[in-house]
């Protein structure tokens, strides 16, 4: 642990006494199984894939955006607030723009266009870096909303319409979702939609607004995932395959629990495990299963207290947190990083029906992992001790 006096008035010193080295910690240990299982699943998934020659290139590649996520993260927990805010709001515009490319300039894989071939860093799906900045901007649209109707309390009320002047910035809010539905239902890419929308249902019921409003937003959120049952083939199969394993093709969540029952509860040992040789995704949606089988029951229990341990702290943090912004946008982070990890290990351990999305920093993945670095570098600076100049987001 690096030592800082606290007489250090310097950028670095400041941010050491005032961030949260314990989320801190805990996402840097994140960071460490990150390394850990690449070592114990891309070399298997490499030699499958693209041959033994090119397994070292694999791994020099997430060893890179490994290191490249943990700067990035830092980085950005330096930021005040108000930097938090522009930084979000850019990256929102960009990654919208980049998101919506793919439906024209995309590559297709496995049926959906998500990524985009981008010269020397390769594949990109910025999609998922839209979902942090997304979640910022729409936190920013709350606050404002709220702030309106702070100011109009004591004036006469005209009416309770959508045109009030306190749903203005909620409005635009969810126009804004809605233009993000619409792109990620085109790629499609319905699990990333979900998300989105699930955690925009959190912040909108964290501010406070328009109870019929909050009601009509899960209403959507539910009537989208039964519509996307019936419209969408590819989400009906893994439905029925989850309620009914004899109605299709179940062999990779049948190898990921054949991986956990072999791990037992201490594990085969690092590079013993086997069923990583034929699980396709090993490295990356059931990287969790390859540390069932590898490290056992006793290291799965210590991932999934390091996330859980994120996600509360974050939020005990934020109960004395008088800025309706930085409560809301922390809450959008918090509940998109916890609700990752949940879908991603609940998929493993066949609890919901499966969904290819990484585990945050343990997944391999280049645009997931600085991303969610992106995100939880926000948080980190959101969530740090502030004076009364540092809350205005002057310093």
């Amino acid at each position: 642990m690096m030592s800082v006096s606290r007489a250090d008035t310097s950028v670095v010193g400041r941010w050491w006494w005032t961030v949260d080295r314990w989320t801190l910690a805990a996402l840097l240990a994140l960071i460490g199984f990150g390394y850990v299982m690449m070592l114990a699943a891309s070399p298997a998934v490499a030699e499958r894939v693209i041959g033994s020659a090119s397994r070292s290139l694999l791994l020099a590649k997430q060893v890179v955006f490994l290191g490249l996520a943990a700067a990035l993260m830092m980085a950005v927990s330096m930021l005040s607030p108000r930097a938090v805010r522009r930084v979000a709001a850019l990256g929102c515009l960009g990654a919208l723009l980049l998101t919506a490319a793919t439906l024209a300039i995309g590559f297709e894989t496995k049926g959906a266009r998500r990524w985009l071939n981008i010269p020397v860093l390769g594949t990109m799906q910025p999609s998922e870096f839209l979902k942090p900045c997304l979640a910022v901007v729409a936190a920013w649209m709350l606050a404002q909303g709220k702030a309106a109707a702070a100011e109009r309390l004591a004036e006469a009320r005209r009416g309770l319409g959508l045109l009030h002047p306190q749903l203005y910035w909620p409005a635009a809010a969810v126009a804004l979702i809605g233009v993000v539905a619409v792109v990620l239902k085109s790629q499609p890419d319905i699990g990333m939609l979900m998300v989105v929308l699930s955690v925009f249902l959190a912040q909108f019921f964290v501010a406070g607004l328009n109870v019929i409003l909050v009601g009509m937003t899960g209403a959507l959120v539910a009537l989208g995932g039964v519509g996307a049952y019936f419209v969408l083939p590819h989400v009906r199969s893994r439905v029925d395959r989850f309620l009914d394993p004899s109605s299709g093709d179940t062999f990779q969540i049948t190898k990921a629990m054949e991986a956990f029952g072999n791990g037992g509860l201490f594990g085969r040992g690092p590079g013993e495990g086997r069923v990583k040789n034929a699980l396709p995704d090993a490295h990356a949606d059931f990287v969790f299963a390859v540390a069932g089988e590898e490290f056992g029951f006793v290291i799965c229990a210590v991932i999934l207290t390091l996330f859980a341990f994120v996600v509360v702290r974050g939020l005990l943090r934020l109960v004395a947190e008088h800025d309706m912004f930085v409560v809301l946008a922390a809450t959008g982070l918090l509940a998109q990083f916890g609700l990752q990890a949940f879908v991603n290990m609940a998929s493993s351990l066949h609890l919901i029906p499966t969904k290819g999305m990484t585990l945050p920093f343990v997944s391999y993945g280049g645009s997931s992992v600085l991303a969610i670095a992106l995100g939880m570098g926000m948080l980190l600076a959101l969530t740090r001790r502030r004076g009364p100049r540092l809350e205005r987001g002057v310093a």
